[in-house]
C-alpha cells in the first residue's frame, strides 16, 4: 500500500467552457487521454462520509486500486491498496471487501465492512497536459444518465492551484467559482436520488 497527499482545485465547467479550455490551453500538448471508471463504496446510512471518508475502487488502463482518502488541513490523505482483477470484480459485483491495509485502517476506526458496499459509479474521460508548475486534468465524467465536465489542477499547495486555475479561466473570460462537491458525492446522490 502506498499514501500521498493529493492537493488540487476543482472547478465545474459547462461543455462550452470545457471545449474552450480543450482548445485553447489544453490543444495538443496533452501528454495523455484515458478513461478511468471510479465504483464509489460506502454502506447504505453512508457511515465513511459522515466519518469524512471516501472510499473507491478505480479501474484504470486493465488495473485496480482501492482508494481510501481522508483530510489533512490542506489536500487529502490517499492510501491505495493495488487490487487484483477478481478481488476487485469480488468488491464490485458481490461486496466483499478485499483483505490488506485498508481493511486493517477501517476496522481500526470500528467501521463495519461488512455493511460497505458500491453505491455509485462514474467513468470519466480525461485528458491531461502540465500547465506551468502544475498538472492541468480536464474531466468529461458520466453518471447516473448524467454528464458533467470539471477542470481539476494538482499543485503543492492550494493557493498555487487556485492562482493557476483562476489564470487559465480568467484569461479565456470565463467566469467560475470553486468546486467543493466531489465526484464521488455527485454520483451517489445522483444514484440515491433517480427513483
Amino acid at each position: 500500500m502506498n499514501n500521498n497527499i493529493e492537493i488540487e482545485a476543482k472547478v465545474l465547467l459547462s461543455k462550452r467552457d470545457y471545449e474552450k479550455v480543450l482548445t485553447n490551453i489544453v490543444g495538443t500538448k496533452y501528454k495523455d487521454q484515458f478513461i478511468q471508471t471510479n465504483h464509489y463504496i460506502d454502506s447504505k446510512d453512508r457511515i465513511l462520509k459522515k466519518q469524512n471518508i471516501a472510499l473507491r475502487v478505480r479501474e484504470l488502463k486493465g488495473t485496480y486500486t482501492l482508494t481510501l482518502k481522508t483530510p489533512l488541513a490542506e489536500g487529502l490523505l490517499e492510501k491505495n491498496q493495488n487490487l487484483s482483477p477478481a478481488e476487485a470484480y469480488d468488491m464490485i459485483n458481490y461486496n466483499k471487501f478485499p483483505e490488506g491495509e485498508i481493511a486493517d485502517f477501517l476496522e481500526l476506526l470500528d467501521v463495519d465492512i461488512g455493511t460497505l458496499e458500491k453505491l455509485a459509479t462514474l467513468a470519466t474521460k480525461r485528458v491531461e497536459c502540465n500547465y506551468k508548475t502544475g498538472l492541468l486534468a480536464l474531466d468529461e465524467n458520466s453518471y447516473c444518465n448524467k454528464v458533467d465536465y470539471e477542470l481539476e489542477m494538482e499543485e503543492s499547495s492550494m493557493i498555487q492551484a487556485k492562482e493557476l486555475i483562476d489564470e487559465i479561466l480568467s484569461g479565456l473570460g470565463i467566469k467560475y467559482e470553486f468546486n467543493s462537491v466531489s465526484k464521488q458525492y455527485r454520483a451517489i446522490t445522483a444514484t440515491l436520488n433517480k427513483d
